[in-house]
């Protein structure tokens, strides 16, 4: 299936970066991308269920494309797939809980966490380094 939606690799694990125009997708792409991620896909997101892992890749034409406002699009190194490990459901018009309970979603029937966040705000792209080394058992969350 096909989704609007941009995608990384950080550390390992696969991020679905989803919103709605303008809350800043590609934007977050670009900053994680400067803290080590790879591109995936941006915009375009071809999502599918293989032997019980969800699989991100990028349309053929859109391959190794960043759209980065204020310049265009920009031709970047890209890996051709990777497996979703996390959803990031960004919002800019609402107010994000200080310490919301755990979220997952289910995509093509697989269950994987959701991070809400607001993409604009400048410690964004940590904020997800930081969920994503909670993910690897680098760091714990105490609440």
């Amino acid at each position: 299936m096909s989704v609007h939606a941009s995608c990384v690799e950080l550390m390992g694990k696969g991020l679905l970066i989803c919103g709605k125009s303008g809350t800043g997708k590609s934007d977050l792409c670009l900053r994680l991308i400067d803290l080590g991620a790879r591109l995936v896909a941006d915009d375009q997101t071809q999502i599918e269920n293989v032997g019980g892992k969800l699989i991100a890749s990028c349309p053929e034409p859109l391959r190794g494309l960043l759209e980065i406002r204020g310049i265009g699009i920009v031709h970047m190194p890209f890996i051709p797939q990777t497996e979703i490990h996390l959803k990031l459901d960004l919002r800019t018009e609402e107010k994000i809980d200080r310490m919301p309970m755990p979220e997952t979603e289910v995509i093509s029937g697989l269950e994987i966490p959701v991070f809400r966040l607001n993409a604009f705000e400048a410690s964004a792209a940590l904020k997800v380094k930081t969920y994503v080394q909670i993910l690897n058992g680098q760091k714990k969350v105490i609440r």
